[in-house]
């Protein structure tokens, strides 16, 4: 007998099903229940954080202060050896050289799954029938390097508010690990903010057909169509939003070349196509694309306060957005005709 799918009562508890169709009153209720389950967790993490850092945090500093030995090094080899010290040149060039060498790649292992499609991996396609044909490939590989060259261009202009806002890029003044992390805490929450009301935005009638709907030419979206924009909803939805948090908190410049790689790694992730274990759940940004619907925000908090991720609960999608924490695809443990899923074949 051949196992189709895993019956609810054997999940963990981390896979099982989440309540669908609540009431409004519910769902409110939900809502409140959410924000301050939030709030104690992350005051309670605070608190412990502080409590204990002189013996929590010490391995990390360990393993930081390595790390940032190395980067120190390479930050001084890239902005006193390679830019002499020039600031504007570091900001623009030299900054854009990394994300650029970054991003491409990011994207050589979903190239690889999308070219090649080896088996193990493709139990993981979430869109498992659709396939990019090379001509969509060769297309969005020339509208992304179009727009990394508008980022280049658009990178002048913000050197301006950079130096305005008296942000540092001395070696010896990158960030503590504390810091870094109360930085991208900020960081988070102002991408969030920014991308997800930009993003609804492009999604009004007026401004969907000629900016936002280049970017839903893609339904089964794969990795580097992140910024596969008209070029104008690349500067306002993709770079400022990420671009915000850095100039807001003054950081060091090497913060922001850091959480730019880690927001890219994000969108690459969202926008991959499979749902691979321990990586973040790209399901919710997956439904997007399908139905042109929900789901605007990077966080799903925003969508969840304003309600548009109501179609998306209600979906098998929805389900099967958790972190995997096995090697079971999320399509065995929540498949799309749950009665005919958990039937058993015999010989």
């Amino acid at each position: 007998m051949e196992k189709q799918c895993v019956p609810d009562k054997e999940l963990p508890e981390w896979a099982k099903p989440k309540p669908k169709g609540a009431p409004p009153s519910q769902v409110k209720k939900n809502l409140l229940s959410s924000a301050i389950q939030s709030a104690f967790i992350i005051g309670s993490f605070l608190l412990a954080f502080a409590s204990l850092r002189n013996s929590l945090t010490w391995k990390f500093e360990e393993l930081w202060g390595g790390s940032k030995t190395f980067y120190q090094d390479v930050w001084t080899y890239f902005y006193r050896d390679i830019f002499k010290g020039n600031r504007l040149l570091l900001s623009t060039f030299g900054v854009h050289a990394i994300i650029f060498a970054w991003f491409w790649l990011n994207s050589i292992f979903f190239f690889i799954l999308d070219v090649f499609e080896p088996k193990f991996f493709m139990k993981y396609k979430i869109q498992e029938d659709k396939k990019p044909t090379r001509a969509q490939m060769l297309k969005a590989i020339r509208v992304v390097m179009f727009n990394q060259l508008v980022g280049l261009i658009f990178s002048f202009p913000i050197y301006y508010f950079v130096a305005k806002r008296g942000m540092t890029y001395d070696a010896e003044d990158l960030p503590t690990f504390q810091w870094f992390l109360v930085e991208m805490f900020v960081y988070i929450w102002v991408e969030e903010f920014g991308f997800y009301y930009s993003h609804r935005l492009g999604h009004h009638p007026r401004l969907y057909k000629h900016i936002h709907k280049i970017h839903h030419e893609w339904t089964a979206p794969i990795s580097i169509i992140g910024i596969y924009n008209h070029w104008l909803e690349h500067i306002v939805s993709n770079i400022l939003p990420v671009t915000l948090g850095p100039l807001i908190m003054g950081s060091h410049m090497g913060s922001l070349v850091m959480w730019t790689c880690i927001a890219i790694t994000s969108t690459q992730i969202s926008h991959g196509g499979y749902h691979l274990p321990l990586l973040p759940s790209p399901e919710a940004h997956d439904y997007h694309h399908l139905k042109f619907i929900n789901n605007f925000g990077v966080l799903g908090v925003l969508d969840r306060l304003h309600g548009t991720d109501s179609m998306f609960v209600k979906s098998n999608a929805y389900d099967r957005h958790i972190l995997l924490l096995g090697l079971e695809p999320a399509k065995a443990l929540f498949p799309d005709d749950k009665k005919k899923g958990c039937e058993k074949k015999t010989n």
